[in-house]
């Protein structure tokens, strides 16, 4: 039982997915830059990542989600003073028009306005106050330690900062809330008279662009937070103080798309691998979900196994057997659940 106990403590197997080198760096206008794979989270490039920045309209990200979060986007809402003659861009709303909030939320990520975002907050929270408190709880929510936001349009402030490596955090968020996604990936709309064109140019440059969002002011420089989703995958690259962004995006998508690829980690139904549980005997652990992973050529994986106890045998092919945890260069990058599968003598 010692030796059983032992063995079965550290399953660890090791698998050869893909062939080995570092991505190359490219020539970016940028001053801060990453590129993210939304699926797993994986940096496929950074470059100044961290650094604390002024974040203009890309602020309208994180606006817009909460909005998404908080309101019935077919409610009508009726445009107070607050709301008006909002500095910088604006969709020129009026005092007691009355308009469904999905324009407020179109107005504020196609258009980019400013008295949108502001009337936004308000249907959303009452007052841009509170909304500004939501705004910061969401980021501590998502783990943002690096991003404050001091108001829901991106002026200028040094309380409204983020890191390009926050930024791709929020958005991966804000793309898993389907309204959201529908909205940025909206390249032109129209409510009653209003009419709204996509400031993200990289939606008619760039195919597979899904979105997300421009920002500018003379302070913060050029930001833009884009996603592209090609062969089944869905890629964020976010730019910050980069005079060329357009070009920019399109160099850090053709670069990532050429450098990594797209591995299966485990297919349901198949045996991921052997566990031992016991002198000279092995039982297959089955896949029960499927996973894959973007990796660089010639990286190694491992696969550790977590069983949900220290079990005994006999172990039923088809019950639950924990986890395989799958490493890269020993950090975790994917949990799949597996079963016990037949036994190997």
């Amino acid at each position: 039982m010692k030796r059983y106990l032992r063995v079965l403590a550290a399953l660890l197997c090791a698998a050869a997915i893909l062939p080995a080198a570092a991505p190359g760096t490219a020539a970016l206008s940028a001053q801060c830059a990453i590129v993210v794979d939304a699926d797993s989270g994986r940096v496929l490039f950074e470059q100044d990542a961290d650094r604390r920045c002024l974040i203009a309209s890309t602020t309208k990200i994180m606006t817009g989600y909460l909005a998404c979060l908080r309101c019935d986007l077919d409610a009508p809402f009726t445009v107070p003073p607050e709301a008006v003659g909002v500095e910088g861009s604006s969709i020129y709303l009026q005092e007691g028009e009355t308009l469904p909030v999905r324009a407020l939320l179109y107005g504020t990520l196609l258009q980019s306005g400013n008295d949108a975002a502001t009337a936004l907050a308000i249907a959303a929270c009452g007052s841009t106050a509170r909304f500004v408190e939501e705004m910061n709880a969401e980021a501590q929510t998502l783990g943002l330690r690096n991003t404050h936001f001091s108001n829901p349009h991106g002026l200028d402030s040094e309380d409204n900062y983020s890191t390009a490596r926050e930024l791709a955090e929020l958005t991966r968020a804000a793309l898993r809330e389907p309204a959201f996604a529908e909205a940025v990936a909206t390249k032109t709309a129209s409510f009653g008279a209003r009419s709204f064109v996509n400031h993200n140019k990289l939606l008619w440059r760039c195919e597979g662009v899904i979105g997300v969002k421009t920002g500018f002011t003379k302070a913060a420089g050029r930001i833009l937070v884009s996603a592209l989703r090609r062969g089944g995958r869905t890629l964020i690259a976010v730019t910050v103080r980069a005079p060329d962004d357009w070009n920019d995006h399109v160099a850090l998508y053709d670069e990532a798309l050429a450098q990594y690829a797209d591995a299966t980690l485990a297919t349901e139904g198949q045996p991921l691998c052997l566990a031992p549980v016991a002198a000279g005997a092995s039982v297959w652990l089955i896949a029960a979900e499927s996973r894959s992973y973007l990796l660089l050529d010639g990286e190694q994986l491992t696969y550790l196994h977590l069983p949900p106890a220290l079990p005994l045998p006999p172990f039923p092919e088809g019950e639950d057997a924990g986890a395989v945890q799958i490493l890269l260069d020993g950090r975790p990058v994917a949990t799949v659940p597996v079963c016990w599968g037949p036994a190997e003598p």
